[in-house]
């Protein structure tokens, strides 16, 4: 039932705004959504009950298991209108894993509610795809933390009432001493230094951290131990991005089938043509493949299991896949496949980005690898 009111959503609420976004990206605009129009659809959320859904119930959320948020998740992904249920959910679950009581209170049960917003800030400029080799710094000085540093790629940080910030205490290596802090907005000593302009219409930023003080209870779990949630954090976001490219991946398919059954190239219908039916063929097969792949992470997520392997597949395969698919629903509209009238260019730029953060194709491939060699005895 669920799944059923997220699609009648997306195609009465978000397709219609998808005019307007395309409009914007032509300017060269940020592609976030206007206030006023955001605030027309969290009201239209919270009258269908579209909020909080794994948020967990204490706070007013839905406390929807992974199977069902990975298909709500493949709705939201076919249109190109940037939008999510609020909150984040990367976020949302890092902080129900480790904040105390007092911090649950102050910010997670706000950022449940809606009423807040956050940024976490990991990557640094000579940091990027591997973190633990942050230099960023935090040292305690009585009852306060002192954070040093830069961090890059950070995105939201402008609306984000508050931001974790991943530092390193001590002088460890690797993973060691890697620390989660909440740094509230506007925090003297943390500053955005510039923002980045993305593929696809979206804005990134890089943050200073100059002697940024900020109490000692805002230190998220326990000192040297922020890499693990940090982890939990990646692999929410990897599921959601497998769902996501699941949900362009449909759109582009549809496109491009609905295009071919109509267009005539030298007196037969491009759905006739040999290489347009092999492209759709190997698109049902590879989107069967990959939602299998999606589901059964989200089950064992569910279950409590590990899913590092997993995630990590599916960031490589979904992103992959539907950077393919999109690409040839491109190549059999011809030029107006390549024009930026239709939404394909914005879903080929948002994949292309997605091969990049949350682990870089390649070094999801290199920890593959490693894994699956150590495990042969």
């Amino acid at each position: 039932m669920i799944h059923d009111l997220v699609a009648k959503f997306v195609d009465q609420e978000l397709m219609p705004m998808e005019a307007a976004v395309l409009e914007r990206e032509v300017r060269g605009e940020h592609l976030h959504l206007l206030p006023e129009e955001e605030a027309v659809l969290f009201k239209k959320c919270k009258e269908l009950g579209l909020w909080a859904l794994d948020a967990p119930e204490e706070f007013g959320g839905a406390n929807l298991p992974a199977v069902p948020l990975v298909a709500i998740n493949e709705e939201l992904g076919r249109t190109v209108t940037p939008f999510t249920f609020p909150p984040d959910s990367p976020n949302l679950h890092m902080l129900m894993a480790i904040a105390t009581p007092e911090q649950r209170e102050k910010y997670l049960l706000p950022y449940a509610e809606g009423t807040a917003k956050s940024a976490i800030a990991i990557s640094e400029p000579n940091a990027g795809g591997d973190p633990t080799g942050m230099i960023t710094r935090a040292e305690k000085d009585g009852d306060q933390w002192v954070i040093n540093g830069r961090k890059i790629w950070v995105s939201r940080v402008p609306y984000a009432d508050f931001t974790i910030v991943m530092a390193r205490v001590g002088s460890g290596k690797r993973h060691e001493g890697i620390t989660a802090f909440i740094v509230d907005k506007g925090t003297p000593g943390f500053e955005i230094l510039r923002e980045i302009p993305m593929l696809a219409g979206h804005r990134t930023y890089e943050l200073v951290f100059e002697n940024c003080r900020i109490p000692a209870s805002n230190i998220l779990g326990e000192v040297g131990s922020g890499f693990a949630p940090m982890q939990l954090r990646l692999n929410i976001r990897r599921l959601q991005i497998g769902a996501w490219c699941l949900g362009m991946s449909r759109r582009a398919l549809e496109m491009m089938a609905e295009h071919a059954k109509q267009r005539v190239t030298f007196g037969a219908l491009l759905a006739d043509r040999q290489a347009i039916q092999w492209w759709i063929a190997d698109a049902t097969i590879k989107m069967h493949a990959c939602r299998l792949m999606v589901q059964e992470a989200a089950r064992k997520q569910d279950a409590g299991e590990d899913i590092r392997t997993e995630a990590s597949m599916i960031k490589v395969y979904a992103t992959e896949m539907a950077s393919e698919i999109i690409d040839h629903a491109m190549q059999t509209f011809g030029a107006m496949g390549v024009t930026k009238e239709l939404p394909l260019h914005l879903m080929a730029q948002r994949t292309r980005v997605m091969r990049v953060y949350e682990g870089p194709s390649e070094v999801h491939r290199m920890s593959l690898a490693r894994r699956y060699l150590k495990s042969i005895k």
